[in-house]
């Protein structure tokens, strides 16, 4: 279910100035959101910074001590728990409405464009790299679409379409297993064997937001394939995987490398926190760092892109600078 957003606007008077830090502007907006089912029973400020990727902690404390959030008609100064179905509403400044963001083109050409996503920003949805893409080609007359997705705090490369004839074909292809997507992890702990083929089965529970593995097929589970390659070994018993999936599934390759007992070094969810605590990491570090097309079968306008490799430079030094 996706997030309601409705946007006012309201003009606050010098007279209602109190924090002069943070109202300079006197033009401030209202966004009403309703609560999914998503985040239930979850904290307010998991739900406004997710669906407003730019407002950090400070701003959200700032906007509570100023009771600028509203919940169900009512002023509050808390982080309180909120419900299905909640009306949100909260007042903030222009610059967080829409707030600026320069896209990281890789690639581009007359039929696809690849963008180097950054961690912390959603593929689809409000304010997401989407809507990013959008507003730098909105004078194009098809809006480019993405053709796959990476987790919000997965970082790198994601590909685009920029006509309706690239979309369809680009999204047969994954579905055919045509193109080739490589990622690099920083895991704990070192694996025995140098490269792997998993086959395991996976159960998304879209309730929790969560995804189990089981070695056996069990009710509801689906088959996921999970190749890794070591490239690095560290000396702090952490190492460097290539890890290419075969299957695309939600959370595959976090929940499947956890489940194998070398989980990824920053993962909340999937990790383990006196290891992300450890290395003084709070995201995943898992890059999207390659994709190679393999067409097999006619490709149409895209047949100039068949075996064809996009890679990230210094991809091992982005990943460790990540948060």
């Amino acid at each position: 279910m996706a997030i309601t957003v409705c946007y006012y606007t309201t003009i606050i008077k010098k007279s209602q100035i109190i924090d002069f830090s943070f109202r300079l502007s006197y033009n401030k907006h209202m966004k009403k959101l309703i609560v999914n089912e998503k985040y239930n029973g979850k904290k307010l400020n998991k739900f406004l910074m997710d669906s407003f990727p730019s407002l950090s902690q400070n701003l959200f404390y700032k906007t509570l001590r100023q009771k600028d959030i509203k919940i169900n008609g009512k002023r509050i100064n808390q982080n309180v728990d909120i419900y299905l179905n909640d009306e949100i509403l909260i007042y903030i400044s222009d610059e967080y409405l829409d707030p600026s963001f320069n896209l990281n083109v890789f690639f581009e050409d007359e039929n696809i464009l690849i963008i180097n996503k950054p961690s912390n920003l959603e593929v689809t949805g409000q304010n997401s790299l989407t809507t990013f893409v959008h507003k730098k080609y909105s004078n194009l007359p098809f809006k480019p679409m993405p053709c796959h997705r990476l987790d919000r705090n997965t970082t790198g490369l994601v590909i685009f379409a920029k006509n309706e004839e690239s979309l369809n074909i680009l999204l047969t292809k994954f579905k055919n297993h045509e193109i080739e997507k490589h990622y690099l992890a920083l895991v704990y702990g070192i694996p025995k064997e140098k490269t792997k083929e998993l086959e395991s089965y996976l159960f998304k529970d879209n309730k929790k937001s969560m995804v189990y593995i089981s070695d056996e097929y069990k009710k509801g589970y689906q088959k996921i394939i999970t190749k890794y390659t070591i490239l690095k070994k560290k000396d702090d018993n952490s190492c460097l995987l290539d890890v290419e999936i075969k299957t695309g599934k939600t959370h595959q390759i976090r929940a499947h490398l956890a489940h194998i007992g070398f989980p990824i070094i920053g993962d909340g969810k999937y990790g383990k926190n006196e290891i992300n605590k450890k290395f003084g990491k709070k995201y995943q570090m898992l890059c999207s760092y390659k994709i190679k097309f393999n067409f097999v079968t006619d490709s149409k306008i895209l047949n100039y892109l068949n075996e064809k490799a996009f890679m990230l430079d210094n991809y091992e030094k982005m990943l460790y600078n990540m948060h």
